[in-house]
């Protein structure tokens, strides 16, 4: 519905009389109302105003007023469509709900019925808009496949993925659970000459081995009790794209050598097939275990490990880039408040801080989740400590010491290390590093001074 103005209603009826009784009745009413006296005028004046509703006659000469709900439901479907009409019969009443029509009238017809019915189909319209609005949204989110980072380390791996991705080499992507890995499998998709292609994902150790065969090679009728017809895998679905992979150590010994085959003669055998079938697709694998370790231990295979790691990306835990902490907050708090409709907008400095000391076992999936319940709990505009996990302040407690230190630290030294990641944490702002120290900006700048720490 139209935010900005009233709910627009169009009125379109041949019968001059009707067509100012309802005018009257429904400006009365508060609405913006647009009359005509054919489909042929109603129609003109689609072409330069957005409406809320249309109100029609059926039987109307030249354009009536199954055309002009036909026109609508090719043009705006989400506008509700009331019939109107002197000659109501059965059938065109059938025929008009058929066609999509939101409710049928029939003349002569009580106000308070007419009232009624307009604002029922209003608040249909309200909630078509609303949802349309929120599904663009979350589309946009969903399909948002950017790795949000500003860490140096990242930016550098990002652009060695954009660099590999046009040469349709085999990819292992190296990172512990929740990093990211099909974030970036997208992503190197995405840069390739294979973007316009599908991108199919296969966690392979989520399936036993002979469903997992089923999965990815597919299957030919009567191949097994139930096969009642062919099927094609995920090898096949990929087609001209990108299949990805996800835990590829988990796959068995026997299974590692069916996927070395396809992988090397670039065709495979359908279960219960003698029939090769020419496959065309870049595989992209990942796993959170150390593959070369995972060969010494007898666990994958020596080729196809080889056939594999043409280039690998690992990806750091999120413990490794804490100033993305921040950012990813931040993009997710907006993404689930997006999805939840909610106006949650900010966190606060001591959200903030707890959010940012946690060491995150499950990397960027467990922040996720944090900010999930967060938007979900929260009440008003802002996310607070109240909102997220009560252990969470006690899972981690970070300690701030050099890493080769040799000797033991002062207390002074701990302090200045504490206040520097503040400030880095707080993007050198002093009067939000003061907030997530607990202290007022005067007594950070004479701490800060006191250290011998650039105030400037």
């Amino acid at each position: 519905m139209n935010t900005e103005t009233t709910p627009h209603i169009l009125l379109i009826d041949d019968e001059a009389i009707a067509l100012s009784n309802l005018r009257h009745v429904f400006e009365r009413e508060g609405y913006t109302v647009t009359a005509c006296k054919s489909g042929e005028a109603g129609l003109a004046a689609m072409q330069n105003t957005a409406f809320d509703l249309v109100l029609t006659d059926l039987r109307m000469p030249g354009i009536d007023g199954m055309a002009v709900l036909a026109h609508i439901r090719a043009t705006t479907p989400e506008v509700p469509v009331i019939m109107i009409t002197g000659h109501a019969t059965l059938d065109s009443a059938v025929d008009a709900m058929k066609a999509g029509a939101y409710h049928y009238i029939a003349k002569p017809f009580r106000l308070a019925e007419a009232r009624e019915v307009v604002r029922g189909a209003l608040e249909v319209r309200r909630i078509r808009r609303e949802n349309s609005e929120l599904k663009l949204r979350i589309e946009q989110l969903s399909s948002q496949t950017t790795i949000i980072t500003q860490d140096l380390g990242m930016q550098r791996l990002l652009e060695t993925a954009r660099q590999i991705a046009g040469t349709d080499c085999s990819v292992v992507i190296h990172g512990e659970s929740g990093t990211g890995k099909e974030l970036l499998a997208r992503l190197v998709h995405q840069n390739s000459q294979r973007a316009q292609g599908p991108f199919v994902a296969f966690n392979c150790g989520a399936l036993q081995e002979d469903l997992a065969a089923n999965e990815l090679f597919g299957h030919e009728k009567g191949a097994f009790t139930g096969a009642l017809g062919s099927k094609i895998g995920l090898f096949e679905a990929a087609e001209g794209g990108t299949l990805f992979l996800d835990e590829v150590a988990e796959l068995p010994l026997s299974m590692q050598i069916k996927l070395l085959r396809v992988l090397q003669e670039r065709e495979l055998l359908r279960v219960g097939s003698v029939n090769p079938v020419k496959v065309d697709v870049r595989v992209v694998a990942a796993s959170n275990r150390d593959l070369k370790a995972a060969v010494e231990a007898g666990q994958m295979r020596n080729d196809l490990y080889f056939r594999l790691n043409v280039v690998t990306l690992t990806l750091p835990p999120l413990r490794e880039r804490r100033d993305d902490i921040p950012l990813l907050a931040y993009y997710l708090l907006r993404k689930y408040a997006a999805m939840m409709d909610r106006d949650v907008q900010e966190i606060t400095p001591e959200a903030m801080q707890r959010l940012a000391d946690y060491d995150y076992p499950g990397n960027v999936r467990e922040l996720s989740n944090f900010i999930e319940r967060g938007v979900a709990l929260a009440q008003g505009e802002t996310l607070g400590v109240e909102h997220l996990p009560q252990s969470l302040g006690s899972l981690t407690v970070r300690v701030f010491k050099p890493q080769m230190a040799t000797t033991p630290v002062t207390l002074e030294s701990q302090e200045a290390e504490h206040i520097q990641h503040v400030l880095k944490l707080a993007e050198g702002n002093r009067t939000q590093a003061a907030k997530l120290l607990g202290i007022d900006r005067v007594s950070l700048w004479r701490k800060l001074k006191k250290l011998g720490i650039d105030s400037k």
